[in-house]
């Protein structure tokens, strides 16, 4: 899962997306609103967090420009504006959630997670795949009843989820790579292929399929 961070605050922005980092996401942030429209524009996230108070251009005109042009990521405004006014005017321009400052991590954290799950196909708590559950906390498989778990890297991690997030789609190694990579990394569509074969030695045959020149999908009842 993949996430855009619009912060001018040079220390805010810095720990927000250090703090996501380990959440196990993909995170790109930029301290300005031209970038930070352009990458909302034009790039694939699975959610934006977006500062109102930008310098250069309003975080709710750019927030308009998205939703006019069609873009239905959904947008978390963070904002030390703390009238009920400002709030009801960025809900209504297209915002999904709104967080004033100051504000501790961990609600940003809650609300960041669950605007993710809002977003996904499948919406639950908890991701299950045959015995295993997805601990998201610890970045790992853990078995739904009784002991055991399965290790899993970071990138491991984030296919994973984002797979149990989209069961029974089909996925192009394209979109898979633009989801768990931010911007500057390179989307080497090979290195999807190498972390495909990984979860299917860990989960076992029949979980994930391949389409031939489509994607990979994820079976639910392999």
């Amino acid at each position: 899962m993949r996430v855009l961070i619009i912060e001018d605050d040079p220390e805010l922005g810095p720990r927000l997306r250090a703090r996501l980092v380990r959440e196990g996401l993909a995170v790109d942030w930029v301290d300005n609103g031209v970038d930070g429209h352009h990458l909302g524009a034009e790039e694939a996230f699975d959610l934006i967090v977006l500062d109102l108070g930008l310098p250069d251009r309003p975080g709710l005109e750019i927030l308009q420009q998205w939703r006019a042009a069609g873009r239905t990521v959904p947008v978390l405004i963070l904002t030390a504006r703390s009238g009920w006014r400002e709030r009801v005017d960025g809900l209504r321009r297209g915002a999904d959630d709104y967080l004033g400052k100051p504000f501790h991590v961990e609600e940003l954290l809650a609300r960041v997670h669950a605007l993710l799950r809002r977003a996904a196909p499948a919406r639950e708590t908890v991701l299950r795949l045959g015995p295993w559950c997805l601990d998201e906390a610890r970045q790992m498989l853990v078995a739904a009843e009784g002991d055991g778990s399965l290790p899993l890297t970071g990138t491991e991690f984030r296919l994973l989820r984002y797979l149990l997030r989209h069961p029974g789609q089909v996925l192009s190694k394209t979109r898979l790579a633009e989801h768990l990579y931010e911007y500057e990394s390179e989307r080497d569509s090979n290195v999807v292929e190498v972390y495909i074969a990984r979860l299917r030695e860990k989960l076992g045959p029949g979980w994930i399929r391949t389409r031939r020149g489509q994607g990979y999908v994820l079976e639910t009842d392999a």
